[in-house]
């Protein structure tokens, strides 16, 4: 193999720019705005038709929130459980409190066995930590091997959704990529490559395959982890994952400690309602599940990397605590109307959308510029909430979020009760709730304001002057009616006799 290793860039807070800011150059970018909307509606449309076919769906999202609240108010049991069913099935169990230390535990398994190579499969976590730059500069290569994921290693790019990394790419972007990258990666893409789906499928197989039956260590992630049989589970709609879970001598899983369930049975819930909201399949393809090692069967030697990085900070904050009951799903990405128009990059983080903008801040903390802006990445129209299968109010939580971007106050940071300083930029904002808050603690004051702005409505702009601009650029004021409500409700006799 010729060439130099390079992965592909990492999201890191400090650099990253605020969320409008990021996202400026994204909603005029034509191309991407059209790949954008093509792929979300297509995908929510078939979702909404696979929903449907379930006559009980409300029940089975009530279920699975309901199991995950359970499962996050006894996390530390459920943990310990977990730890002790893996232990028993002849794997090792490693506690991870932030990224670093993940990454460091990750190397030195890798390091062990001697080998310089690794392929990947399930990587959100490792996305998360940096794990793929942390390895390469331990002179260690990671592959991955969803192809969508395989697309942007290639192409030296940042993930961008978090069910189809790649969406941002179209079919000649692709095509691209893999003719120009490939030899310097494994082996080459065919000769005279196109750009339709299937050759460029097949390309990306034959390449990977080469990997697959080299590698002697596999790193993967889990979508749920069973408490009371030490068991993983990986769903997928390749095969990657069954190739990268059972052919290498070595598979270490670095999974966040929220992906938790109780038992079988909860899984079950999440096996009928994770696949229908995702890929709008019944059931995935492929479903994986491991518990420990035997002699006979798969990997020899099993590692399981449990990664806090933020998660019990955030399970300490009782409105925000409900993003870790996620399943990543992206069902929230695909209805988003700020998603469809800003993608996903602009987010700063490998969780993008809806989610993005409620997980981020609090695992990473709202310090930086775009994690302070996240929160005001939506619209609250309230689509997420609905399409969520686990009962996410992602609406109530950017609101909450907002409120401690703007008025700080207490959070948990690394374990420890702080008080944070209200983010830089938003004195307007407090300075306006508290003339809010003064102004609706007095009804005299109030129903003053409110029949001078009746009085003098001819002369009220259409757009607002100053920071006010950024809101009233795009939409005008809404018109201030002749009366208030309260002088009308006593013109008309007090409300007695008003209409019906």
């Amino acid at each position: 193999m010729s060439g130099t290793f390079v992965g592909m860039p990492v999201f890191h807070p400090s650099t990253q720019p605020a969320f409008a800011e990021a996202a400026r150059d994204a909603v005029r970018d034509g191309t991407l705005r059209g790949t954008l909307r093509h792929a979300t509606h297509t995908i929510r449309a078939k979702r909404a038709k696979a929903v449907a076919e379930v006559a009980d769906w409300a029940a089975l999202r009530e279920a699975g929130k309901r199991i995950k609240d359970h499962t996050l108010r006894h996390l530390d049991r459920y943990l310990e459980q977990l730890e002790a069913a893996v232990t028993a099935a002849g794997g090792t169990v490693h506690w991870a409190a932030d990224a670093g230390e993940a990454n460091r535990i990750v190397t030195r398994l890798v390091q062990e066995t001697g080998e310089s190579e690794v392929v990947k499969v399930k990587s959100m976590a490792t996305q998360e930590i940096g794990l793929n730059e942390a390895l390469e500069a331990a002179g260690i290569r990671a592959y991955e091997t969803d192809l969508a994921e395989l697309i942007v290693q290639l192409g030296k790019d940042r993930p961008s959704h978090i069910l189809v990394p790649a969406i941002h790419r179209n079919r000649g972007e692709i095509r691209e990529i893999f003719a120009r990258e490939m030899g310097e990666w494994g082996r080459a893409a065919p000769e005279g490559l196109t750009d339709t789906p299937a050759e460029l499928a097949e390309a990306a197989r034959l390449h990977l395959r080469e990997k697959f039956l080299r590698a002697k260590v596999g790193v993967s992630g889990a979508n749920f982890m069973v408490a009371e049989t030490g068991t993983l589970v990986v769903v997928e709609s390749e095969g990657n994952g069954r190739m990268c879970l059972t052919l290498p001598e070595t598979l270490i899983s670095v999974v966040g400690i929220e992906k938790i369930v109780p038992t079988w049975r909860d899984l079950e819930v999440f096996l009928q309602t994770l696949p229908r909201s995702s890929t709008a399949e019944r059931m995935n393809p492929y479903t994986s599940m491991w518990t420990g090692t035997t002699r006979e069967d798969g990997p020899r030697t099993f590692h399981l990397v449990l990664l806090d990085n933020g998660r019990t900070d955030t399970l300490a904050d009782e409105v925000g605590r409900q993003a870790l009951r996620c399943i990543r799903c992206s069902a929230c990405l695909n209805v988003c109307p700020v998603y469809e128009r800003a993608g996903g990059h602009a987010y700063g983080s490998v969780y993008p959308g809806p989610i993005g903008a409620i997980l981020s801040p609090q695992l990473r903390g709202t310090g930086s510029d775009i994690d302070a802006s996240l929160p005001y990445a939506s619209s609250l129209c309230g689509a997420c909430y609905e399409v969520c299968p686990v009962a996410i109010d992602i609406p109530e939580v950017l609101v909450h979020l907002r409120e401690r971007v703007v008025q700080g106050g207490e959070a948990t940071r690394g374990g420890n009760k702080v008080v944070l300083k209200p983010a830089r930029g938003h004195a307007a904002e407090r300075a306006a709730m508290r003339a809010a808050r003064w102004t609706f603690t007095y009804p005299g004051a109030l129903r003053a304001g409110q029949r001078l702005a009746s009085r003098t409505r001819r002369l009220h702009p259409r757009t607002l002057p100053g920071p006010g601009r950024a809101w009233s650029g795009t939409r005008d004021l809404p018109p201030v009616p002749a009366e208030p409500f309260r002088d009308w409700w006593q013109r008309t006799r007090g409300g007695k006799g008003a209409a019906k």
